[in-house]
This record gives C-alpha cells, sequence and structure tokens, in this order.
C-alpha cells in the first residue's frame, strides 16, 4: 500500500522511538571477492568525491558513476545508528574509497516519521551538490532537534500534522528550528519554504521508502546494499571490511 501525506500523522512518541531494524553487528552476508580493483582517476580537475549526481532510485550518489563497487545506504535523519554511522564511516569512505574511483556511494533517505522527512526535503533543498555536508550535519543535529521537538508538547504536534500539506511541514520545520538551521548552511528561508510547501517532493520521498521496504524488505535503518546484496550488520568496521573484501582494498 502506498503511502500517502494523509498517514503521516503520527505521536510524537512514536517520532521519537529508537530506530535499528534488528540487524546484528557481524561481517556476515554480503558480496565478496578474492579479487582487487583497481584505482580509477577522476576526469581532469575534479574529484570523484565532488561528483554528486541523483539516481533513478531517488538516492544521491557521490563518486564515479561507473564505480564496480556500489555502496547504498538507506538512511533516516531521525536514526541514531545512522547518525554513529556517519561519524565514523563518512571521512574515511569519502577519502579511501570514494576518491579511489573503486567505490561509489549512494543515500537513500528512508523516511520514519514526519520529522525525519522535514529534515530530509530540506537536506536535498540545495540540490545535488550539497546533500552530504548538509545531511551530515543534519545528522549531528539530531539531540537538538529532539529537545525541540519535546518542548513542542503533542498537542502542538498533532496540530500541525492537522494543516494542509503544503503548511504543515513548514511549520513542523520552524518548531524544530530547522529553518534556522539550514539558513546558516545556505539554504535561505524562502528556498526551505517553497522546498518545503513542494508536496510532490514529500511524497516522492515517502513513496521511495514504501518501495525501499517491499523490493529489499528494508525494516530499518541504517541498511546497507553492496552490489545490490544486503549487508548484515550497522556499523562502519563491518561496511568497510565488506568493501575490502569485494576488492576496494
Amino acid at each position: 500500500m502506498r503511502k500517502s501525506l494523509s498517514l503521516l500523522p503520527i505521536s510524537l512518541a512514536l517520532a521519537l522511538a529508537a530506530c535499528g531494524g534488528g540487524a546484528n553487528d557481524t561481517a556476515e552476508g554480503g558480496a565478496s571477492s578474492s579479487g582487487t580493483v583497481k584505482a580509477v582517476e577522476a576526469p581532469a580537475g575534479q574529484k570523484w568525491s565532488e561528483t554528486v549526481s541523483k539516481t533513478d532510485a531517488g538516492g544521491i550518489v557521490m563518486g564515479n558513476p561507473d564505480a564496480p563497487i556500489k555502496l547504498v545506504e538507506y538512511m533516516s535523519i531521525t536514526c541514531s545508528h545512522c547518525k554513529d554511522f556517519g561519524e565514523q564511516a563518512f571521512a574515511p569512505l569519502r577519502d579511501n574509497y570514494v576518491e579511489s574511483g573503486k567505490v561509489s556511494f549512494e543515500v537513500r533517505n528512508f523516511v520514519r516519521d514526519p520529522l525525519d522527512l522535514t529534515a530530509a526535503i530540506l537536506s536535498r533543498c540545495g540540490g545535488e551538490g550539497p546533500f552530504f555536508p548538509l545531511t551530515e550535519q543534519a545528522l549531528s543535529n539530531q539531540g537538538t532537534m529532539f529537545e525541540k521537538a519535546q518542548s513542542m508538547g503533542e498537542a502542538t504536534y498533532s496540530d500541525i500534522l492537522k494543516s494542509a500539506p503544503e503548511t504543515r511541514f513548514v511549520r513542523l520545520a520552524e518548531q524544530l528550528g530547522l529553518i534556522a538551521f539550514f539558513q546558516q548552511r545556505g539554504i535561505s528561508e524562502d528556498q526551505a519554504k517553497t522546498c518545503l510547501a513542494d508536496t510532490a517532493a514529500a511524497e516522492s520521498l515517502m513513496n521511495g521508502t514504501q518501495k525501499a521496504a517491499e523490493e529489499f524488505n528494508i525494516e530499518g535503518t541504517p541498511t546497507f546494499l553492496l552490489n545490490g546484496q544486503k549487508i548484515e550488520g550497522t556499523n562502519w568496521a563491518v561496511v568497510e571490511t565488506k568493501l575490502k573484501e569485494a576488492g576496494a582494498r
């Protein structure tokens, strides 16, 4: 069943609930290879970490578009495990693997709740270029966002979610301090409000989440695919082991 904006009302307690799909942090599962993939130089004057584009699946991918090793993360900005992975992995993944041209890294938003959806819309508001740094910083802002959400109270939260779809996420972002947060990072207030009022963008993110759940049986975040196969684990040590086994060492 396709998600729609009418299904978004959810209690604040549930929106702040823990994430995770029950995956164990083991090094089992996923593709492996005994060979080593050769590095691929980026075009002159470019860096693979600065080569960013939108994918047909609705994600944003960084790196060599023809990289033989393709890592996908289904992530939620309101997920503490996703925050932990970002802190552990973003720099080494970018510097040691994506920059080599061997690995591309794609993030697909798996929206869990209205708070997550609001932040996801804003992380995409500047286009593909700033998506990764904005997402990384939004994950780091989790604690502040949750504090503001809790201080909002259930009554205010419920009232916001009953408002018209084109104003709902603007109001929620204002309560969460997200418009000011993203404004400090290059997204103007007018730009942010325009993005948040775009109901088609919200529907697209929710439809992508529903499709992922059905196609890949994604049950929680973060979930990783390596060349189309799930990795059973949620931390950087597990993912890096699988990248090396696939030939990225």
